[in-house]
Protein backbone atom coordinates (compact mmCIF):
# COMPACT_ATOMS: atom_id res chain seq x y z
CA UNK A 1 0.00 0.00 0.00
CA UNK A 2 0.96 3.63 -0.63
CA UNK A 3 2.19 5.77 1.68
CA UNK A 4 -0.89 8.11 3.24
CA UNK A 5 -0.56 11.43 2.16
CA UNK A 6 -1.39 13.41 5.69
CA UNK A 7 -0.81 17.34 4.05
CA UNK A 8 -4.16 17.79 3.42
CA UNK A 9 -5.61 16.58 7.00
CA UNK A 10 -3.15 18.02 8.92
CA UNK A 11 -4.25 21.29 7.30
CA UNK A 12 -8.09 20.62 8.97
CA UNK A 13 -6.31 20.34 12.59
CA UNK A 14 -7.19 23.19 14.41
CA UNK A 15 -5.08 25.36 17.45
CA UNK A 16 -7.61 24.01 19.85
CA UNK A 17 -7.58 20.97 22.93
CA UNK A 18 -8.69 17.86 22.11
CA UNK A 19 -8.01 14.30 21.57
CA UNK A 20 -6.51 12.23 18.32
CA UNK A 21 -6.41 8.78 17.75
CA UNK A 22 -3.70 7.09 15.91
CA UNK A 23 -4.70 3.94 13.49
CA UNK A 24 -3.00 1.34 11.61
CA UNK A 25 -4.09 -0.16 8.33
CA UNK A 26 -6.93 -2.56 9.24
CA UNK A 27 -8.34 0.74 11.12
CA UNK A 28 -7.71 0.02 14.60
CA UNK A 29 -6.56 2.25 16.95
CA UNK A 30 -3.10 1.61 17.91
CA UNK A 31 -2.77 5.32 20.42
CA UNK A 32 -5.04 7.60 21.92
CA UNK A 33 -3.53 11.20 23.18
CA UNK A 34 -5.01 14.50 24.78
CA UNK A 35 -3.31 17.37 23.56
CA UNK A 36 -2.89 21.52 24.37
CA UNK A 37 -3.18 22.59 20.79
CA UNK A 38 -3.96 19.80 18.46
CA UNK A 39 -2.36 21.09 15.04
CA UNK A 40 1.43 21.46 17.11
CA UNK A 41 1.03 17.89 18.88
CA UNK A 42 -0.40 15.96 15.74
CA UNK A 43 1.81 17.41 13.54
CA UNK A 44 4.33 16.34 15.62
CA UNK A 45 4.21 12.98 14.94
CA UNK A 46 5.15 13.55 11.09
CA UNK A 47 8.24 15.69 11.31
CA UNK A 48 11.57 13.77 10.12
CA UNK A 49 13.55 15.41 13.18
CA UNK A 50 10.65 13.92 15.79
CA UNK A 51 11.08 10.42 14.66
CA UNK A 52 15.12 10.87 14.70
CA UNK A 53 15.03 12.19 18.52
CA UNK A 54 12.10 9.05 19.96
CA UNK A 55 12.48 6.55 21.35
CA UNK A 56 12.01 2.95 19.81
CA UNK A 57 8.30 2.54 21.05
CA UNK A 58 7.73 6.28 19.56
CA UNK A 59 9.32 5.77 16.22
CA UNK A 60 7.22 2.49 16.15
CA UNK A 61 4.38 3.80 16.77
CA UNK A 62 4.84 6.74 14.08
CA UNK A 63 5.54 3.71 11.64
CA UNK A 64 2.60 1.87 12.20
CA UNK A 65 0.22 5.04 11.77
CA UNK A 66 -1.81 5.24 8.68
CA UNK A 67 -4.54 6.98 9.30
CA UNK A 68 -6.07 9.38 12.47
CA UNK A 69 -9.27 11.10 13.59
CA UNK A 70 -9.43 14.36 16.15
CA UNK A 71 -12.60 15.49 18.63
CA UNK A 72 -11.65 18.97 19.76
CA UNK A 73 -13.24 19.73 23.72
CA UNK A 74 -13.97 22.70 25.17
CA UNK A 75 -10.23 22.75 27.78
CA UNK A 76 -7.51 21.40 28.62
CA UNK A 77 -9.36 19.25 31.75
CA UNK A 78 -11.61 17.61 29.19
CA UNK A 79 -9.12 16.44 27.31
CA UNK A 80 -7.94 14.24 29.80
CA UNK A 81 -11.24 13.43 30.63
CA UNK A 82 -12.30 12.32 27.12
CA UNK A 83 -8.73 10.86 26.78
CA UNK A 84 -8.82 8.12 29.50
CA UNK A 85 -12.33 7.33 28.64
CA UNK A 86 -11.35 6.38 24.91
CA UNK A 87 -8.10 4.32 26.25
CA UNK A 88 -10.18 2.21 28.36
CA UNK A 89 -12.52 1.73 25.43
CA UNK A 90 -10.00 0.75 23.24
CA UNK A 91 -7.24 -0.25 25.21
CA UNK A 92 -4.65 0.99 22.41
CA UNK A 93 -1.10 -1.15 21.77
CA UNK A 94 0.98 1.92 22.42
CA UNK A 95 -1.12 3.29 25.49
CA UNK A 96 0.70 1.85 28.63
CA UNK A 97 -0.92 4.35 31.66
CA UNK A 98 -4.60 4.89 31.91
CA UNK A 99 -5.50 1.35 30.83
CA UNK A 100 -6.57 0.25 34.05
CA UNK A 101 -10.46 0.88 35.75
CA UNK A 102 -9.40 3.45 37.77
CA UNK A 103 -11.18 6.39 37.49
CA UNK A 104 -11.47 10.48 38.20
CA UNK A 105 -12.98 11.15 41.37
CA UNK A 106 -16.31 12.55 42.16
CA UNK A 107 -17.98 13.57 44.93
CA UNK A 108 -20.81 12.40 46.59
CA UNK A 109 -23.55 13.37 49.26
CA UNK A 110 -27.05 11.52 51.05
CA UNK A 111 -29.00 14.70 51.61
CA UNK A 112 -31.36 12.47 52.94
CA UNK A 113 -28.74 11.77 55.95
CA UNK A 114 -29.78 13.76 59.11
CA UNK A 115 -26.34 15.35 59.22
CA UNK A 116 -25.31 14.72 55.37
CA UNK A 117 -21.37 15.46 54.85
CA UNK A 118 -19.65 15.16 51.86
CA UNK A 119 -17.05 12.44 50.46
CA UNK A 120 -14.89 11.33 47.53
CA UNK A 121 -15.76 8.28 45.17
CA UNK A 122 -14.81 7.06 41.92
CA UNK A 123 -17.93 4.87 41.49
CA UNK A 124 -21.87 6.89 40.62
CA UNK A 125 -23.98 4.19 42.84
CA UNK A 126 -27.58 4.65 41.95
CA UNK A 127 -28.54 5.02 46.06
CA UNK A 128 -30.11 8.40 45.96
CA UNK A 129 -27.09 10.11 46.59
CA UNK A 130 -25.88 13.43 44.47
CA UNK A 131 -22.67 13.20 43.05
CA UNK A 132 -20.63 16.33 41.48
CA UNK A 133 -18.18 15.40 39.30
CA UNK A 134 -15.71 13.42 37.41
CA UNK A 135 -12.78 16.10 38.65
CA UNK A 136 -9.43 15.51 37.12
CA UNK A 137 -7.09 17.01 39.59
CA UNK A 138 -7.63 15.55 42.94
CA UNK A 139 -5.16 17.11 44.74
CA UNK A 140 -7.26 20.65 44.29
CA UNK A 141 -10.41 18.37 44.84
CA UNK A 142 -9.11 17.46 48.74
CA UNK A 143 -7.44 21.30 49.11
CA UNK A 144 -10.89 22.67 47.87
CA UNK A 145 -13.10 19.96 50.13
CA UNK A 146 -10.68 20.89 52.88
CA UNK A 147 -11.47 24.61 52.60
CA UNK A 148 -15.04 24.27 52.10
CA UNK A 149 -15.46 21.66 54.99
CA UNK A 150 -13.67 24.31 57.09
CA UNK A 151 -15.11 27.19 56.41
CA UNK A 152 -18.52 26.26 56.47
CA UNK A 153 -18.25 24.27 59.80
CA UNK A 154 -19.49 20.94 57.66
CA UNK A 155 -18.66 17.70 59.74
CA UNK A 156 -16.32 15.20 58.20
CA UNK A 157 -16.46 12.54 60.66
CA UNK A 158 -18.01 8.80 59.52
CA UNK A 159 -20.79 7.95 61.66
CA UNK A 160 -23.95 8.73 59.90
CA UNK A 161 -25.92 10.11 63.16
CA UNK A 162 -23.20 11.48 65.25
CA UNK A 163 -23.86 12.12 69.22
CA UNK A 164 -22.02 13.14 72.36
CA UNK A 165 -19.93 9.91 72.71
CA UNK A 166 -18.56 11.09 69.36
CA UNK A 167 -17.78 14.62 70.13
CA UNK A 168 -15.59 13.26 72.79
CA UNK A 169 -13.51 11.76 70.37
CA UNK A 170 -13.32 14.44 68.45
CA UNK A 171 -11.14 17.42 68.19
CA UNK A 172 -12.49 19.41 64.92
CA UNK A 173 -15.25 21.90 67.12
CA UNK A 174 -12.30 22.88 69.47
CA UNK A 175 -9.96 23.79 66.58
CA UNK A 176 -13.17 25.67 64.68
CA UNK A 177 -13.12 23.32 62.09
CA UNK A 178 -16.56 22.17 62.23
CA UNK A 179 -19.94 23.56 63.65
CA UNK A 180 -20.65 20.72 66.01
CA UNK A 181 -23.86 19.40 65.18
CA UNK A 182 -24.05 16.74 67.64
CA UNK A 183 -24.06 18.35 70.38
CA UNK A 184 -26.63 20.79 68.81
CA UNK A 185 -24.14 23.84 68.16
CA UNK A 186 -26.15 24.65 65.09
CA UNK A 187 -29.54 23.73 64.27
CA UNK A 188 -30.68 21.53 61.68
CA UNK A 189 -31.65 24.29 58.78
CA UNK A 190 -28.70 26.23 59.71
CA UNK A 191 -26.52 22.93 58.76
CA UNK A 192 -28.69 21.88 55.73
CA UNK A 193 -28.45 25.82 54.56
CA UNK A 194 -24.33 25.37 54.78
CA UNK A 195 -24.62 22.27 52.78
CA UNK A 196 -26.70 23.82 49.86
CA UNK A 197 -23.96 26.65 49.73
CA UNK A 198 -21.20 24.18 49.31
CA UNK A 199 -23.44 22.42 46.56
CA UNK A 200 -23.50 25.46 44.76
CA UNK A 201 -19.88 26.09 45.01
CA UNK A 202 -19.40 22.39 43.60
CA UNK A 203 -22.07 23.05 40.72
CA UNK A 204 -19.73 26.09 39.61
CA UNK A 205 -22.41 28.52 40.71
CA UNK A 206 -21.76 32.44 41.09
CA UNK A 207 -17.62 31.13 40.79
CA UNK A 208 -16.59 34.11 39.53
CA UNK A 209 -17.77 36.47 42.42
CA UNK A 210 -16.22 34.09 45.21
CA UNK A 211 -12.94 34.51 42.97
CA UNK A 212 -13.09 38.05 43.23
CA UNK A 213 -13.42 38.03 46.76
CA UNK A 214 -10.66 35.71 47.42
CA UNK A 215 -8.14 37.98 44.97
CA UNK A 216 -9.40 41.12 47.38
CA UNK A 217 -8.12 38.98 50.37
CA UNK A 218 -5.36 37.69 48.83
CA UNK A 219 -4.59 41.17 47.90
CA UNK A 220 -5.34 43.05 51.08
CA UNK A 221 -3.36 40.22 53.24
CA UNK A 222 -0.19 41.03 51.20
CA UNK A 223 -0.54 44.62 51.77
CA UNK A 224 -0.77 44.10 55.37
CA UNK A 225 2.38 42.20 55.31
CA UNK A 226 0.36 39.14 55.91
CA UNK A 227 2.01 36.38 53.48
CA UNK A 228 0.81 33.48 55.12
CA UNK A 229 -2.41 33.97 55.40
CA UNK A 230 -2.15 35.42 51.36
CA UNK A 231 -0.44 32.09 50.60
CA UNK A 232 -3.12 30.30 52.17
CA UNK A 233 -5.77 32.24 50.12
CA UNK A 234 -3.79 31.48 46.78
CA UNK A 235 -3.68 28.14 47.20
CA UNK A 236 -7.60 28.00 47.91
CA UNK A 237 -7.78 29.97 44.85
CA UNK A 238 -6.00 27.73 42.89
CA UNK A 239 -7.42 24.70 43.92
CA UNK A 240 -10.81 26.18 43.30
CA UNK A 241 -9.94 27.34 40.14
CA UNK A 242 -8.82 23.54 38.84
CA UNK A 243 -12.04 21.92 40.41
CA UNK A 244 -14.76 24.05 39.01
CA UNK A 245 -13.14 24.23 35.72
CA UNK A 246 -16.38 23.04 33.48
CA UNK A 247 -16.35 20.01 32.21
CA UNK A 248 -18.58 17.76 30.26
CA UNK A 249 -18.25 13.89 31.95
CA UNK A 250 -17.46 11.02 28.65
CA UNK A 251 -19.24 7.71 30.04
CA UNK A 252 -17.80 4.57 28.96
CA UNK A 253 -19.48 3.16 25.61
CA UNK A 254 -20.95 6.48 24.82
CA UNK A 255 -19.59 9.47 23.07
CA UNK A 256 -17.05 9.74 20.63
CA UNK A 257 -17.69 6.75 17.67
CA UNK A 258 -15.47 4.81 15.97
CA UNK A 259 -15.16 5.57 11.89
CA UNK A 260 -15.44 1.61 11.34
CA UNK A 261 -19.56 1.48 10.40
CA UNK A 262 -19.50 -1.52 8.68
CA UNK A 263 -23.07 -1.61 7.67
CA UNK A 264 -22.76 1.89 5.80
CA UNK A 265 -19.36 0.95 4.59
CA UNK A 266 -21.27 -2.31 3.14
CA UNK A 267 -23.64 -0.43 1.21
CA UNK A 268 -21.41 1.97 -0.36
CA UNK A 269 -19.40 -0.86 -1.74
CA UNK A 270 -22.81 -2.95 -2.82
CA UNK A 271 -22.97 0.49 -4.69
CA UNK A 272 -19.37 0.98 -6.12
CA UNK A 273 -19.34 -2.69 -7.31
CA UNK A 274 -23.07 -2.75 -8.91
CA UNK A 275 -24.31 -5.69 -6.58
CA UNK A 276 -27.55 -7.18 -5.54
CA UNK A 277 -27.41 -5.31 -2.64
CA UNK A 278 -24.72 -5.13 0.29
CA UNK A 279 -22.20 -7.82 0.62
CA UNK A 280 -23.33 -9.36 3.94
CA UNK A 281 -20.63 -12.38 3.94
CA UNK A 282 -17.54 -11.79 1.98
CA UNK A 283 -14.54 -13.98 1.60
CA UNK A 284 -11.29 -13.46 0.75
CA UNK A 285 -8.03 -15.38 -0.10
CA UNK A 286 -4.56 -15.12 0.32
CA UNK A 287 -1.59 -16.73 -0.92
CA UNK A 288 2.17 -16.96 1.60
CA UNK A 289 4.95 -18.41 -0.56
CA UNK A 290 7.75 -16.83 1.61
CA UNK A 291 10.02 -20.11 0.20
CA UNK A 292 9.30 -22.88 -1.78
CA UNK A 293 9.09 -25.50 0.92
CA UNK A 294 5.50 -24.67 2.39
CA UNK A 295 3.08 -22.85 -0.19
CA UNK A 296 0.06 -21.90 2.04
CA UNK A 297 -3.35 -19.91 1.72
CA UNK A 298 -5.47 -18.45 3.82
CA UNK A 299 -9.48 -17.70 3.41
CA UNK A 300 -10.84 -15.16 5.67
CA UNK A 301 -14.39 -14.93 6.03
CA UNK A 302 -16.18 -11.33 7.29
CA UNK A 303 -20.10 -11.51 8.15
CA UNK A 304 -22.02 -8.22 8.27
CA UNK A 305 -18.48 -6.32 7.92
CA UNK A 306 -16.89 -7.53 11.05
CA UNK A 307 -14.44 -11.01 11.22
CA UNK A 308 -15.96 -14.18 11.45
CA UNK A 309 -13.47 -16.05 12.69
CA UNK A 310 -14.94 -18.99 13.35
CA UNK A 311 -14.86 -19.49 9.33
CA UNK A 312 -11.41 -18.65 8.90
CA UNK A 313 -9.80 -21.29 6.77
CA UNK A 314 -6.08 -22.36 5.50
CA UNK A 315 -4.60 -24.85 3.34
CA UNK A 316 -1.35 -26.20 2.65
CA UNK A 317 -0.88 -26.20 -1.22
CA UNK A 318 -0.81 -29.58 -2.50
CA UNK A 319 -0.49 -29.53 -6.38
CA UNK A 320 1.90 -27.37 -7.54
CA UNK A 321 5.58 -27.19 -7.44
CA UNK A 322 7.45 -23.85 -6.87
CA UNK A 323 6.63 -20.61 -6.33
CA UNK A 324 3.50 -20.07 -8.56
CA UNK A 325 0.43 -17.50 -6.99
CA UNK A 326 -1.66 -18.40 -9.92
CA UNK A 327 -1.94 -21.90 -9.84
CA UNK A 328 -1.82 -22.16 -6.07
CA UNK A 329 -4.79 -19.51 -6.01
CA UNK A 330 -6.68 -22.21 -8.50
CA UNK A 331 -6.13 -24.66 -6.37
CA UNK A 332 -7.55 -23.03 -3.13
CA UNK A 333 -10.52 -21.72 -4.70
CA UNK A 334 -11.26 -24.93 -6.63
CA UNK A 335 -10.90 -26.78 -3.13
CA UNK A 336 -12.96 -23.98 -0.91
CA UNK A 337 -16.06 -24.06 -3.31
CA UNK A 338 -15.97 -27.66 -4.40
CA UNK A 339 -16.27 -28.30 -0.41
CA UNK A 340 -19.48 -26.18 0.05
CA UNK A 341 -21.62 -27.85 -2.97
CA UNK A 342 -20.49 -30.81 -2.05
CA UNK A 343 -21.43 -30.13 1.66
CA UNK A 344 -24.61 -28.79 0.86
CA UNK A 345 -25.39 -31.63 -2.00
CA UNK A 346 -25.49 -33.79 1.37
CA UNK A 347 -28.00 -32.04 2.83
CA UNK A 348 -30.01 -31.57 -0.57
CA UNK A 349 -29.30 -33.14 -3.38
CA UNK A 350 -28.86 -30.98 -6.33
CA UNK A 351 -32.36 -31.51 -9.11
CA UNK A 352 -30.46 -32.21 -12.04
CA UNK A 353 -33.68 -31.07 -14.24
CA UNK A 354 -34.45 -27.45 -12.52
CA UNK A 355 -33.39 -24.69 -14.99
CA UNK A 356 -32.55 -22.76 -11.87
CA UNK A 357 -28.27 -21.84 -11.46
CA UNK A 358 -25.93 -23.07 -9.18
CA UNK A 359 -25.50 -19.88 -7.36
CA UNK A 360 -29.84 -19.26 -6.98
CA UNK A 361 -30.05 -22.81 -5.76
CA UNK A 362 -27.05 -22.09 -3.25
CA UNK A 363 -28.83 -19.00 -2.21
CA UNK A 364 -32.19 -20.84 -1.72
CA UNK A 365 -31.11 -23.40 0.23
CA UNK A 366 -29.23 -21.17 2.31
CA UNK A 367 -32.72 -18.59 3.09
CA UNK A 368 -34.36 -22.13 3.94
CA UNK A 369 -32.17 -22.75 6.42
CA UNK A 370 -30.78 -26.28 4.33
CA UNK A 371 -27.48 -24.93 3.82
CA UNK A 372 -24.41 -26.02 5.97
CA UNK A 373 -21.86 -23.78 4.69
CA UNK A 374 -23.53 -20.68 2.75
CA UNK A 375 -22.61 -19.15 -0.58
CA UNK A 376 -20.68 -15.64 -0.19
CA UNK A 377 -22.22 -12.42 -1.33
CA UNK A 378 -18.56 -11.64 -2.53
CA UNK A 379 -15.49 -13.36 -3.37
CA UNK A 380 -12.33 -11.53 -3.14
CA UNK A 381 -8.86 -12.36 -4.13
CA UNK A 382 -5.39 -10.67 -3.23
CA UNK A 383 -3.99 -10.13 -6.62
CA UNK A 384 -4.42 -8.57 -9.58
CA UNK A 385 -5.98 -9.74 -13.08
CA UNK A 386 -3.45 -12.77 -13.03
CA UNK A 387 -5.19 -14.53 -9.57
CA UNK A 388 -8.71 -12.63 -10.62
CA UNK A 389 -8.39 -15.06 -14.21
CA UNK A 390 -7.73 -18.12 -11.98
CA UNK A 391 -10.40 -17.93 -9.34
CA UNK A 392 -13.16 -17.12 -12.35
CA UNK A 393 -11.78 -20.06 -14.31
CA UNK A 394 -12.36 -22.19 -11.51
CA UNK A 395 -15.61 -20.75 -10.42
CA UNK A 396 -16.92 -21.34 -13.92
CA UNK A 397 -15.73 -24.87 -13.77
CA UNK A 398 -17.90 -25.33 -10.69
CA UNK A 399 -21.02 -23.60 -12.37
CA UNK A 400 -20.69 -20.55 -10.19
CA UNK A 401 -20.47 -18.40 -13.13
CA UNK A 402 -22.66 -15.56 -11.27
CA UNK A 403 -20.76 -15.70 -7.96
CA UNK A 404 -19.44 -12.18 -7.94
CA UNK A 405 -15.37 -12.07 -7.46
CA UNK A 406 -12.95 -9.11 -8.04
CA UNK A 407 -9.38 -9.05 -7.00
CA UNK A 408 -7.65 -6.30 -4.84
CA UNK A 409 -4.15 -5.27 -5.97
CA UNK A 410 -2.14 -3.50 -3.42
CA UNK A 411 0.08 -1.34 -5.45
CA UNK A 412 -2.63 1.39 -6.12
CA UNK A 413 -5.25 -0.41 -4.27
CA UNK A 414 -6.97 -1.09 -7.53
CA UNK A 415 -10.25 -3.46 -7.71
CA UNK A 416 -10.59 -5.44 -10.88
CA UNK A 417 -13.78 -7.48 -12.07
CA UNK A 418 -14.03 -10.06 -14.54
CA UNK A 419 -15.12 -8.39 -18.06
CA UNK A 420 -13.94 -5.44 -17.61
CA UNK A 421 -10.83 -3.98 -18.66
CA UNK A 422 -9.81 -0.63 -16.79
CA UNK A 423 -9.38 -1.17 -12.72
CA UNK A 424 -11.96 0.71 -10.54
CA UNK A 425 -9.85 2.99 -7.94
CA UNK A 426 -11.99 4.17 -4.79
CA UNK A 427 -10.54 7.43 -2.77
CA UNK A 428 -8.70 6.48 0.19
CA UNK A 429 -10.56 8.20 2.46
CA UNK A 430 -14.14 6.02 1.47
CA UNK A 431 -15.15 3.36 4.06
CA UNK A 432 -15.77 0.67 1.29
CA UNK A 433 -12.02 0.85 0.46
CA UNK A 434 -11.32 0.68 4.02
CA UNK A 435 -13.39 -2.52 4.41
CA UNK A 436 -11.56 -4.15 1.62
CA UNK A 437 -8.35 -3.70 3.00
CA UNK A 438 -9.66 -4.41 6.43
CA UNK A 439 -10.36 -8.10 5.05
CA UNK A 440 -7.44 -8.08 3.10
CA UNK A 441 -5.01 -7.33 5.63
CA UNK A 442 -6.42 -9.94 7.66
CA UNK A 443 -6.08 -12.95 4.97
CA UNK A 444 -2.87 -11.97 4.43
CA UNK A 445 -1.79 -11.36 8.36
CA UNK A 446 -3.94 -15.18 9.04
CA UNK A 447 -1.38 -16.51 5.96
CA UNK A 448 1.30 -15.22 6.66
CA UNK A 449 0.99 -16.52 10.50
CA UNK A 450 0.17 -20.32 9.35
CA UNK A 451 3.66 -20.03 7.13
CA UNK A 452 5.66 -18.72 10.20
CA UNK A 453 3.92 -21.76 12.05
CA UNK A 454 5.20 -24.32 9.50
CA UNK A 455 8.54 -22.84 9.62
CA UNK A 456 8.72 -23.31 13.10
CA UNK A 457 7.59 -26.89 13.16
CA UNK A 458 10.37 -27.42 10.48
CA UNK A 459 12.99 -25.43 12.29
CA UNK A 460 12.78 -28.26 14.94
CA UNK A 461 13.50 -30.84 12.77
CA UNK A 462 17.27 -31.30 12.98
CA UNK A 463 19.28 -31.19 10.00
CA UNK A 464 20.51 -34.19 10.76
CA UNK A 465 17.38 -36.58 9.78
CA UNK A 466 18.33 -35.78 5.67
CA UNK A 467 21.43 -37.40 6.52
CA UNK A 468 21.92 -40.88 4.28
CA UNK A 469 22.02 -43.86 6.93
CA UNK A 470 20.93 -41.81 9.97
CA UNK A 471 18.85 -43.86 12.14
CA UNK A 472 16.92 -42.32 15.44
CA UNK A 473 19.16 -43.69 17.70
CA UNK A 474 22.39 -42.66 16.32
CA UNK A 475 20.72 -38.96 15.83
CA UNK A 476 19.65 -39.31 19.39
CA UNK A 477 23.43 -40.53 20.57
CA UNK A 478 25.34 -37.70 18.62
CA UNK A 479 22.76 -34.62 19.80
CA UNK A 480 23.58 -36.63 23.60
CA UNK A 481 26.91 -35.93 23.30
CA UNK A 482 27.88 -33.08 21.59
CA UNK A 483 24.73 -31.14 22.27
CA UNK A 484 23.61 -29.50 18.77
CA UNK A 485 24.20 -29.52 15.06
CA UNK A 486 26.63 -26.72 15.23
CA UNK A 487 28.69 -28.36 17.77
CA UNK A 488 28.75 -31.51 15.90
CA UNK A 489 29.91 -29.69 12.82
CA UNK A 490 33.28 -28.00 14.98
CA UNK A 491 34.49 -31.15 15.97
CA UNK A 492 36.84 -34.23 14.27
CA UNK A 493 35.74 -37.45 12.47
CA UNK A 494 38.75 -39.14 15.34
CA UNK A 495 36.31 -37.17 18.06
CA UNK A 496 33.05 -38.13 16.56
CA UNK A 497 34.35 -42.61 15.78
CA UNK A 498 34.56 -42.33 19.50
CA UNK A 499 31.24 -43.36 19.81
CA UNK A 500 30.34 -46.70 19.77
CA UNK A 501 28.86 -47.93 16.16
CA UNK A 502 30.33 -44.97 13.99
CA UNK A 503 33.45 -45.46 12.03
CA UNK A 504 35.88 -43.33 11.03
CA UNK A 505 34.50 -43.26 7.43
CA UNK A 506 30.86 -42.61 8.87
CA UNK A 507 32.41 -39.99 10.60
CA UNK A 508 33.85 -38.31 7.75
CA UNK A 509 30.94 -39.03 5.55
CA UNK A 510 28.56 -37.08 8.17
CA UNK A 511 31.21 -33.83 8.57
CA UNK A 512 31.12 -33.75 4.52
CA UNK A 513 27.01 -33.58 4.85
CA UNK A 514 26.82 -31.56 7.29
CA UNK A 515 29.72 -28.69 5.82
CA UNK A 516 28.04 -29.36 2.28
CA UNK A 517 23.85 -28.21 3.54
Amino acid sequence: MSTPDFKAKLRELPHEPGVYLMKDRLGSIIYVGKARDLKRRVSSYFMASQKMRANVKTRALIDSIHDFEFHTVRNEEESLLLEIKLIKDYRPRYNIALRDDKRFLLVRIQLSDPWPRFVTTRMRKDDGSRHFGPFPHSNALHGTLEWLNRSLGLRVCRPRVPGENDYRHCNADIIRNCSAPCIGRIDHAAYLENIAVACRILEGKGKRERFDTLRAEMTAAAENLDFEQAASLRDILQNLEKTLTPTRQFSRGRGVLSTVKPTEDLAELGELLHLAGPPRVMECFDISNVSSNHIVASMVRFTDGRPDNQNYRRYRIRTVEGQDDFASMAEVIRRRYSRILLENATTTPPDESSQESVVDAQRRLARAGLAKIVLPDLVIVDGGKGQLGMAVRELNALGLHELPVIGLAKQHEEIFIPGRGESIRIPHDRGALKLLQRIRDEAHRFANGYNALLYRRRMKESLLDECPGMSANRKRQLLEIFGSVARLKKVTAEEIATLPGISKKAAESLLEFLKRE
